[in-house]
């Protein structure tokens, strides 16, 4: 009998001691800053943090998982500019969990692309599917984005250049700190999106 309560007094003592160690080394799952980059460890679900990285660490808010924010994507729309006045776009607005890298999320959401209900209001995108966010950092009120390649497959027309453009400077400049945007593809800003 005493050789059982030993043991399962042990077991609890484990438990306890497991417990702990669990909560004193916090989330496996987040993004490190590493030699001013962002680089993930184990598999974060919020998207990388958008402010620059000067040996931080970005600690997601579990608790705070259910919480929402309300952005805007840009799109064009047939029917509120039937004359199709190429950069002119019109706002969408979206629920996404409550995150610090608001901004980029926000370039993710304008993305995805129109949804069901948006295209049956006249909305829809002139970004390329598939397209992918290498950077975005936002210094001095200036948003820099560099996307990958796909965001000039096959792109041609100043039309479609000016409204991809719209899309993504003003989903970007939702935002009280971003007044400008610079987009460039694979770090090039010169002769990219060219009709």
């Amino acid at each position: 009998m005493i050789k059982r309560k030993k043991i399962i007094i042990a077991i609890i003592i484990i438990i306890i001691i497991l417990f702990v160690l669990a909560l004193i080394r916090g989330s496996e799952d987040t993004w490190i800053c590493v030699d001013g980059q962002w680089v993930k460890h184990g598999v974060p679900s919020a998207p990388m943090p958008n402010e620059l990285c000067d040996g931080k660490i970005f600690i997601e808010d579990i608790n705070n998982k259910s919480e929402t924010i309300e952005i805007k994507v840009y799109f064009n729309n047939s029917e509120l500019d039937p004359e199709f006045s190429c950069n002119k776009v019109f706002p969408v607005e979206r629920q996404i969990p409550k995150t610090q890298a608001v901004a980029r999320t926000a370039l993710e959401e304008l993305l995805k692309g129109a949804t069901s209900a948006d295209k049956e209001n006249g909305f829809f995108s002139n970004i390329n599917p598939g397209v992918k966010i290498q950077s975005l950092i936002i210094e001095n009120n200036i948003a820099k984005v560099d996307f990958d390649e796909q965001l000039e497959f096959q792109v041609g027309g100043s039309c479609r250049v000016a409204a991809i453009r719209a899309q993504i400077t003003e989903t970007l400049k939702q935002f009280p700190t971003v007044d400008g945007v610079i987009i460039s593809i694979n770090g090039r800003t010169e002769d990219i999106l060219q009709p």
